[in-house]
């Protein structure tokens, strides 16, 4: 009866672990995804800014 109640504990435990670890995961993958939109929103701001100081140095020449 023992050994059934300590295969179950770690039954209990892989999957807690497993749940914990696709979580982190999860997490992992949602961070990344942001931190690319973040990255393409500033080099679409950096174009817009270099297009403008070409603009701007044009109608000065």
């Amino acid at each position: 009866m023992n050994l059934l109640q300590e295969d179950l504990a770690r039954a209990h435990c892989r999957s807690k672990l497993n749940d914990a670890e696709q979580n982190r995961r999860f997490r992992l993958a949602q961070q990344v995804a942001k931190a690319q939109k973040q990255a393409e929103r500033a080099t679409r701001r950096a174009e817009r800014a270099s297009a403008k100081a070409r603009l701007t140095l044009a109608r000065l020449v």
